[in-house]
């Protein structure tokens, strides 16, 4: 390629610009209704321990639309997804090879995935109970206690989708627009890790550090390999876990799962 046919490289200004508005539209949205959220939480007349948050709701009582508004969702989401694919696409240069969000090391990616996935998984579960002990987390339904056939096929898609949405915009562009401006790798890490941390506010003060410690392990991950991909599989693993596994802990240990029953109605004369 010719000197007169080579790419711009971009300006720091419109750079921080483009950052600022995948934000807004992204998980920067997401971290600051969380984070408000949290606050609301802290006011609120009832404890933070004692309150609960659902992550997989159903949208509509009939089955037909509620799979079409869940599936509508997913899509939506993938959507911004693709879009921030599209910013770190480059003439002559393929966004996911640049980001290692492809299949060329499947058996490697797999396995570095499912390490990854149970180095964060076991701690991250003590964290969730010890938070809920100590009343700092709140009650975190990950998924109906009464699924319906459609529901785990769907929870498996959610897992996906966070997984990609986690990880190719706090990890892979991030990393990616902020080398790009001159930052150096650890202080990218420690910004992916704290918007992470910010966006799962809503579900306490535990799970802040939590993320937050598992924003840091990610990144590095990423600094040490330049790949994603082994991180959307161990995203999507924890995810599927979570999801998929919720009932079951909420029967083996409803302290903790299950979420608290609900008040009941008051007698009313016959």
């Amino acid at each position: 390629m010719s000197d007169s046919q080579a790419i711009p490289t971009p300006s720091r200004t419109r750079l921080w610009w483009e950052i600022g508005l995948v934000l807004a539209c992204t998980l920067g949205q997401s971290a600051v209704y969380s984070l408000i959220l949290l606050v609301r939480r802290f006011l609120a007349s009832t404890p933070l321990g004692d309150q609960s948050t659902a992550l997989n709701p159903s949208q509509a009582a009939e089955a037909f639309w509620d799979i079409l508004y869940q599936l509508l969702d997913i899509g939506f989401s993938l959507a911004l997804v693709g879009l921030v694919v599209y910013l770190l696409w480059d003439p002559g240069c393929s966004a996911f090879r640049r980001i290692g969000l492809d299949v060329r090391r499947p058996g490697r990616d797999l396995g570095s995935g499912a390490l990854i996935a149970l180095v964060i998984g076991v701690p991250g579960l003590g964290l969730y109970a010890i938070g809920r002990v100590i009343g700092i987390t709140v009650q975190v339904s990950a998924s109906p206690l009464d699924p319906s056939w459609w529901t785990i096929p769907l929870l498996v898609l959610s897992a996906v989708r966070a997984a990609l949405q986690e990880e190719v915009i706090m990890i892979g562009y991030l990393f990616t627009r902020l080398r790009q401006i001159g930052w150096g790798d650890w202080r990218i890490i420690l910004v992916s890790a704290a918007i992470r941390g910010s966006y799962h506010a809503y579900q306490g003060v535990g799970p802040i550090f939590g993320n937050f410690v598992m924003g840091v392990v990610f990144g590095w991950c990423y600094k040490r390999w330049g790949r994603v991909m082994p991180l959307v599989v161990a995203h999507t693993i924890l995810d599927v876990v979570s999801f998929v596994g919720y009932p079951l802990a909420a029967a083996w240990w409803p302290g903790v799962f299950a979420p608290a029953p609900a008040p009941s109605p008051s007698p009313t004369a016959s």
